[in-house]
């Protein structure tokens, strides 16, 4: 009997405790070319490591041969602590890469996350050089205090935001990754919502077709 796990699902410990986490790994005799960290939206708006988002993200990874982590916040689910206004959760975030980076030696770590989970990635991408590349989901901007950690992220990165985003819509996410370095992408799915609602299909369609392409080989 084969010992692997496609989906495995277990706590480990973060700044603030318990962090509940699930990951999932490509299929059994699939090579695992990558690992990435996958982050929620707001815990105080009812973010989760289950949202539809964050789950077709990893399943987008997944299906290219890399293995997906997703956790909860401290506050969410089973995790301990309370919310940090986005302070320790750039904590929790560093131990997520640090646990998956134990469970998955040697391979490179992406970074990647939906909403308030992508104002928390390009915080930690723009400091943490564990990072090869980076997956920004339905970037927040008018939510945002500032949107300055984006210009110190110079990994190999993927925006993909809905046309319509409240939070964010096409002329402003064009106009803020006009200003990024390179190597960037910018994917906008015309007529989605900050949700994506009823356009999932059309969120992992450029997730998976980034993550074919090895983006972390030209990461500096």
């Amino acid at each position: 009997m084969s010992g692997f796990k496609e989906t495995e699902t277990f706590d480990f410990q973060g700044p603030a405790g318990r962090i509940e986490a699930i990951l999932n790994r490509p299929p059994e005799g699939v090579a695992t070319r990558a690992a990435a960290v996958i982050c929620h939206a707001h815990p105080l708006h009812g973010g989760m490591m289950h949202f539809k988002v964050v789950f077709r993200a990893a399943k987008a990874l997944q299906n290219q041969g890399i293995a997906a982590l997703r956790f909860n916040f401290r506050g969410v689910g089973r995790s301990d602590g309370t919310h940090d206004r986005g302070i320790g959760e750039q904590e929790d975030v560093r131990a997520a890469l640090s646990e998956l980076a134990r469970r998955q030696p040697g391979l490179p770590l992406l970074l990647g996350g939906f909403s308030f989970g992508s104002a928390m990635t390009a915080k930690v991408a723009a400091s943490d050089e564990r990072v090869k590349a980076v997956l920004i989901l339905g970037f927040p901007i008018t939510r945002l205090d500032s949107t300055a950690d984006l210009a110190q992220v110079r990994q190999p990165r993927l925006f993909v935001q809905g046309g319509e985003d409240e939070f964010g819509p096409s002329a402003a996410i064009r106009k803020l990754v006009s200003t990024l370095p390179e190597p960037k992408r910018l994917e906008v799915i015309e007529g989605a919502d900050h949700f994506f609602t009823g356009r999932l299909d059309d969120l992992q369609a450029p997730i998976e077709d980034w993550a074919s392409t090895r983006p972390w080989e030209t990461s500096q």
